[in-house]
């Protein structure tokens, strides 16, 4: 099934060509992650995602909502197949807030494409520290974003992501080339999803990019990361945070059964969680 693209470009207010070009590619990149928000209510609230494209499509294009790495990097390589692109599935193990020593499952999807005998490393799933624009992938060089600079580091026959906070070189996450099929990606959407120790399923993560600033939400904690001013942030009561879910990061809240006493529940003293994931917490 291909996705719609008229819809999914306006969407994400992308009226550029629809050609298989680095061009398009940066400028979809950019776009995305200030359009459709990182977000895990339906784990929350005890629902696993369908990642099949038109439950993609209905979700993050059509209701308005967002989704995690899973959903958001499906649709993006369903968008940019259909646009022409050669595209392949990878999967990486989380290392940003996990201690030393500690090995976490092969829970985020990332994307590789190819343009004209370059490859790109591209992902627009990974919450407060998501990638806005794709990333030479044979290049061990600082490379410029429309955020903060990113680099991909070969660690023997891996690859390990990381980017630059505060003058330090933190890392994301590490992969290998190895490439994933629509069914590891139901298995480690399951896991994360359902799994009763997972963070997605124990508080609420949230986040979008603008052109100078990334908004995130960890449980009611709100952080407002300007690129060139610091970062602000500060607790939000009940109210605060669903007007925050609507109104900072553009998540259409109708009909979403059981968010109201979920969001009274995470305002009600919650702290700000830390741990595995693809997202990115208060900094």
């Amino acid at each position: 099934m291909s996705i719609d693209l008229d819809a999914y470009f306006e969407r994400i207010r992308y009226d550029g060509p629809r050609k298989p070009t680095l061009e398009t590619l940066c400028e979809l990149h950019r776009l995305q992650p200030q359009a459709i928000a990182f977000e895990n209510l339906d784990p929350l609230l005890g629902r696993t995602p369908r990642l099949d494209p038109q439950s993609l499509e209905e979700k993050l294009v059509h209701k308005g909502r967002g989704g995690y790495c899973f959903e958001q990097n499906l649709l993006f390589s369903h968008v940019l197949r259909d646009i022409g692109f050669k595209v392949s599935e990878h999967a990486a193990r989380v290392l940003w807030n996990v201690p030393p020593g500690v090995h976490t499952p092969r829970s985020h999807m990332l994307l590789l494409v190819d343009i004209e005998g370059e490859r790109y490393l591209v992902d627009v799933g990974f919450g407060g520290n998501v990638l806005t624009g794709p990333l030479v992938f044979n290049s061990s060089a600082e490379q410029k974003t429309p955020h903060e600079p990113f680099q991909i580091v070969k660690d023997d026959d891996k690859y390990v992501l990381q980017f630059k906070m505060r003058g330090d070189w933190v890392k994301l996450y590490r992969f290998d080339l190895s490439e994933q099929v629509q069914s590891d990606h139901e298995a480690g959407n399951w896991f994360v999803a359902t799994h009763p120790r997972s963070i997605f399923v124990n508080g609420l993560l949230s986040a979008r990019a603008e052109p100078d600033c990334r908004y995130a939400l960890a449980n009611n904690v709100l952080t407002i990361h300007r690129m060139r001013e610091g970062s602000d942030r500060r607790a939000l009561n009940a109210r605060e945070l669903r007007d925050a879910l609507a109104d900072l990061f553009k998540i259409r809240l109708d009909g979403i059964d059981g968010l109201d006493a979920a969001l009274a529940k995470l305002a009600g003293g919650a702290e700000v969680i830390s741990g595995s994931s693809s997202t990115a917490h208060v900094r």
